[in-house]
């Protein structure tokens, strides 16, 4: 109606507004006959409804509960057998409703007496790191398996992807330690056989090399390892090496488990090893060419907002 207030002709508003020209002399005839009364839609339109609100709520109710079967959720196939209803129903109603059985999220919530302090303190260090000074993620990734298919792959061809066998030989396992610097994205590792105090302070020594005569602030999680008496005593001889832990239960807030997530999806998960050698040397070339190439990752929210979106989700769980 205002395009035709406009002075615009019945085939260009249906142009412009994706519908077709008897529709736009439908509404303007309901226009000229009632007025702003003639554009509502007339009582009684459409299909009825097959169901009522009863209904909807034994479907709603029923999906929040477990089955009684022994699985662990529901199918629209399931849930229809036992509402008496179509399984296009159903999902009807489940997308009416947000409802989605079959997807599971994982969380957990910290329950560290420091995490307000801890997540302040980190993040301090992403976006306001201190002058003259370079911050550090550093922690381990354990029990990388060194793993052999059983039967060579088949290659990438034109319409067909690679292939491997879904068996394997494991060939042992090796820990990586990986600090990452904060400003420049660089990475330095090292693989150990364990993941004692003891490999934590090698490569603690094999970071202060790589970086020396500047203060190192190193950010770490609660593991018993970065705290032993014996880290305590080697950070007492080293003073310009500062430790920072992330609060309890919250490996997210330490940017190189997004490094280890890039090395795992692009270098081991679908590597083929023939010995433990193979895995190391595959794991020193791709931190060779990330080093080549590295861009920081941008840290962009603030304490508050991870606070606050904290404070929120633990608020939710509590209601509900």
């Amino acid at each position: 109606m205002l395009l035709a207030a406009d002075g615009l002709a019945n085939e260009m508003i249906a142009a412009r507004l994706g519908m077709s020209k008897p529709s736009v002399l439908k509404w303007r005839a309901r226009f000229a006959a009632d007025g702003v009364d003639g554009l509502e839609e007339a009582p009684g339109r459409g299909r009825r409804r097959t169901y009522g609100q009863d209904f909807v709520e034994r479907v709603v109710s029923a999906t929040l509960r477990a089955p009684d079967d022994g699985t662990t959720h529901w199918s629209t196939r399931s849930l229809s057998g036992r509402v008496g209803a179509s399984h296009a129903t159903v999902h009807r109603i489940w997308q009416d409703m947000g409802l989605q059985p079959h997807l599971t999220r994982t969380f957990k919530y910290s329950t560290d007496p420091h995490l307000d302090e801890r997540v302040s303190d980190v993040v301090g260090l992403y976006m306001n790191p201190p002058e003259n000074a370079i911050v550090l993620c550093v922690d381990e990734k354990s029990q990388i398996q060194a793993l052999d298919r059983t039967q060579p792959l088949l290659p990438m061809k034109p319409h067909q992807v690679e292939r491997q066998t879904h068996d394997y030989k494991r060939n042992g396992t090796t820990t990586l330690f990986a600090a990452l610097d904060v400003a420049t994205g660089e990475a330095t590792g090292a693989c150990y056989q364990k993941h004692r105090a003891t490999e934590f302070l090698a490569f603690l020594e094999l970071v202060v090399r790589v970086y020396p005569r500047r203060q190192l602030h190193v950010i770490v999680d609660n593991a018993s390892s970065h705290k032993t008496p014996e880290v305590q005593q080697w950070l007492s001889r080293h003073r310009r090496v500062h430790l920072h832990f992330t609060p309890t239960g919250s490996s997210w807030l330490n940017q190189v488990e997004t490094w280890f997530s890039v090395l795992s999806r692009r270098a081991i998960r679908r590597g083929v090893f023939r010995n433990l050698s193979a895995l190391i040397d595959a794991i020193q070339r791709f931190l060779d060419g990330w080093n080549e190439r590295c861009k920081p990752f941008v840290w962009v929210k603030s304490a508050e907002q991870i606070l606050a979106q904290l404070n929120r989700q633990r608020f939710h769980e509590t209601v509900h």
